[in-house]
């Protein structure tokens, strides 16, 4: 399983070799994208210069002005003319690009007025749009190159743009500020905005890692309908060999010779037929026996991988104290491959980190099912017991393969079964034992007639 979950993560990284500065290598930026933030800037850029110029006539260097923001249209159509707009952009060539527009921003802001303009806060943009789509190296170089740009325009800039008969002059601590609030600004954008892409990055390959395990474990599932599908498809040959192993046996009644192979050929067909006839009427017949299970039995199966281990694995499974009348009657659970796979992950779980017992205790009573699994262990560490059950959380040294047979964990395998086992209705609660017992404890609960078949079958019939 381990391996399943390593080949899902590695066909999300997709480590595909580079050709030049463009490559559809499985980054995350587009060309398409960097395109169109530069028009929107180029849109903006223009119509606030000519504002500021014919409508509220401040002077200002208008050709100089026009000419760098039509530097950055025409790189957008060479660009366009170039490469195709849906292609990916290798990491390199796209912090060139924002390079650049931090650049061309710089240049518009020398031009007027450097941080006196209140569109200084623009130059966050770009390494915002860094952090949330390239490498931390691409992102530490490209705000480096945003705070010297910024330190430049604090004390080298053209006058801003103003009434000539009322100069204005702003203070040198205003500019300090507005240094500071740039700096701040363009930091915090960076790390919150790598942040929250890198969560949502992990989320991502998490689900689908998940994914593919239930689909797994659903294809093992379906085998049961592949069965009766096969019965229902060689029920017609078989019966055409028996019923020419009858007419054969008619015509040589006396022949020795065959009769014993004849009476073998009819009997091992009849016992062929018997048993396509039992998978053929599975669905109907052996319902109750394979569909459906108590939930011992349920416990039983998951636990039985395990049981073999040298930890002690105790199972106790009875009615709560409170219960009475028909809450007493065991639940009964639908054959789920979610819930397997997540009972028989945190009961792995519970084994690796086991001293020399681990117990199950399945409790029910009107209203919930629950079941509690719980070892001899170290506990949940203080310091992510509030994080378990997110993407890529482990207490184990890492993800891959140690060299002796065993693993590293990955982080997975407790996000999946905790997603499995929610996705059945389930709430998981964890836990460790009160002092001075040590060990985790695994809580899992149900609403009883969201899961139990007899009372979901009662409410239907109501």
């Amino acid at each position: 399983m381990e391996r399943l979950w390593q080949s899902a993560l590695g066909a999300l990284s997709g480590n595909r070799g580079k050709s030049g500065p463009l490559a559809d290598d499985g980054s995350r930026l587009r060309l398409h994208t960097l395109v169109r933030l530069r028009w929107l800037a180029v849109i903006g850029q223009s119509i606030a210069v000519l504002a500021v110029y014919f409508w509220l006539d401040f002077d200002l260097p208008l050709g100089f002005c026009l000419a760098t923001i039509a530097l950055s249209a025409w790189l957008n159509v060479w660009l366009g003319i170039r490469w195709r707009s849906n292609i990916r952009l290798s990491d390199g060539y796209a912090a060139m690009l924002l390079g650049y527009d931090i650049l061309q921003l710089a240049a518009l802001l020398y031009l007027t007025g450097g941080l006196q303009n209140p569109f200084a806060f623009l130059v966050v943009v770009p390494v915002s749009v860094s952090a949330s789509s390239l490498g931390i190296e691409r992102t530490v170089a490209l705000c480096a190159l945003c705070l010297a740009a910024v330190s430049a325009l604090a004390f080298f800039h053209l006058p801003l743009p103003w009434y000539q008969n009322e100069p204005l002059v702003l203070p040198s601590l205003y500019i300090a500020g507005m240094w500071t609030a740039v700096v701040s600004g363009t930091v915090f954008a960076a790390i919150y905005s790598r942040f929250i892409a890198e969560e949502a990055r992990r989320m991502s390959a998490a689900l689908s890692a998940t994914e593919m395990v239930l689909a797994r474990e659903q294809k093992l599932s379906a085998l049961d309908g592949l069965a009766a599908a096969a019965a229902h498809e060689l029920g017609t040959p078989l019966a055409t060999i028996a019923l020419v192993a009858k007419e054969l046996r008619r015509e040589m009644p006396d022949d020795d010779r065959f009769r014993e192979d004849l009476e073998l050929l009819s009997s091992q067909t009849e016992r062929c037929r018997e048993i396509l006839a039992r998978l053929a009427n599975q669905d109907a017949a052996g319902d109750h026996v394979f569909d459906r299970l108590r939930l011992k039995l349920m416990i039983q199966e998951c636990a039985e991988p395990v049981s073999g281990s040298e930890i002690d694995v105790v199972i106790d499974c009875r009615p709560a104290a409170e219960a009475e009348g028909d809450a007493i009657d065991e639940p009964i659970f639908a054959r789920s491959p979610g819930i397997r796979y997540g009972l028989g992950n945190l009961l792995d779980n519970a084994v690796d980190f086991a001293t020399s017992r681990v117990n199950i205790d399945a409790r029910w009573d009107a209203d919930t099912v629950t079941i509690s699994i719980s070892d001899d262990g170290p506990g949940f560490a203080q310091d992510i017991i509030d994080k378990i059950g997110e993407p890529y959380v482990t207490t184990r040294r890492g993800a891959f393969d140690r060299g002796d047979g065993g693993h590293d964990g990955m982080g997975l395998g407790f996000f999946i079964a905790k997603t499995l086992l929610e996705r059945s209705g389930a709430t998981v609660l964890l836990s460790n034992r009160p002092l001075p017992e040590r060990g985790a404890i695994v809580r899992i609960q149900w609403r009883r007639n969201e899961i139990d078949l007899t009372r979901m079958n009662l409410a239907d019939r109501a």
